[in-house]
């Protein structure tokens, strides 16, 4: 047993003195040997990026994969020069991250006043919770049909395929996130006769919050998968535009560049909902020990 566990505590004074009498001031920080361990695990994640990119230029190099169904990575750098001289992927890109944008805040938006009215009432759950629950299992990309059925081939329909894939993930995290509050913290709101409205804001949006930033970055990365699929149906601008076009000349280069673009589209906007969570939840960045 350690020398806190062996002296009886009574009380706060009692337990300041004791975790004084035992604090060293000279006990050096372990600060540096944190950030030295990060620095090796950033390495360590590095090793195997960087070993297939090497394995992938020498393969199209070497001749051991026709460069035409597969250009090494020096190539694709040249399809995004030829693309930048142009000006294809300036003009694409703030029209793709418009549409994810758009999708993302309307879906989002009501997956959120949904999970929310679902999770504090019991009969919004049992109007329409199996429902959404029905219409969740259906794969969004199956939708596309349909969705060009009703809203034609113009923006109208990619964005609401969006808006379709992403009020799930928000819906679901924050009606499971508000339903997971132990009751026994919603009586210590009435015990303090507190308001509804105060109840919710003090208590319930604090303890949800983790959940519902999850839903967030679960509907961001879905809002992307969405993106690639919308923009397959006759898009005259974008990254999607850019790819159709490259697929119709035979040009695997340009294809690669567009997914590969699409890939670090998804890094930067996880990234992005990573520094949202550390904003509002600035104590589970404490607790993780980051």
């Amino acid at each position: 047993m350690t020398a806190l566990q062996e002296s009886p505590v009574t009380g706060p004074d009692t337990l300041l003195k004791t975790v004084t009498r035992h604090y060293d001031p000279k006990r050096p920080s372990t600060g540096g040997g944190r950030r030295q361990g990060h620095g090796v695990q950033l390495a360590l994640r590095m090793i195997a990026p960087v070993g297939l990119l090497v394995l992938w230029q020498l393969s199209s190099s070497r001749g051991w994969v026709d460069p035409t169904t597969l250009p090494g990575p020096t190539t694709i750098l040249d399809a995004y020069r030829e693309l930048w001289a142009a000006g294809d992927l300036q003009a694409a890109l703030p029209i793709s991250l418009q549409r994810a944008g758009v999708g993302l805040l309307i879906g989002g938006g009501a997956g959120l006043v949904l999970g929310v009215i679902a999770g504090l009432s019991v009969t919004a759950e049992r109007v329409y919770d199996a429902p959404l629950q029905m219409i969740r299992t259906i794969p969004f990309i199956a939708l596309v049909p349909l969705f060009v059925v009703w809203f034609g081939i113009g923006e109208t329909s990619k964005v609401s395929l969006i808006i379709g894939a992403s009020i799930f993930p928000v819906y679901l995290n924050t009606y499971h996130a508000i339903r997971g509050i132990d009751r026994k913290l919603l009586e210590v709101g009435r015990t303090f006769d507190m308001s509804r409205w105060e109840t919710i804001r003090l208590v319930v949006v604090p303890l949800a919050m983790p959940g519902i930033l999850v839903g967030w970055r679960y509907a961001a990365g879905t809002a992307l998968l969405a993106l690639v699929a919308a923009e397959q149906i006759n898009s005259q601008a974008g990254i999607g535009y850019i790819l159709n076009t490259a697929n119709q000349f035979q040009r695997t280069d340009i294809i690669l560049a567009g997914i590969l673009v699409y890939a670090v589209l998804g890094l930067l906007v996880d990234g992005v909902m990573r520094g949202l969570e550390r904003v509002l939840l600035p104590w589970r960045a404490t607790h993780d020990g980051n």
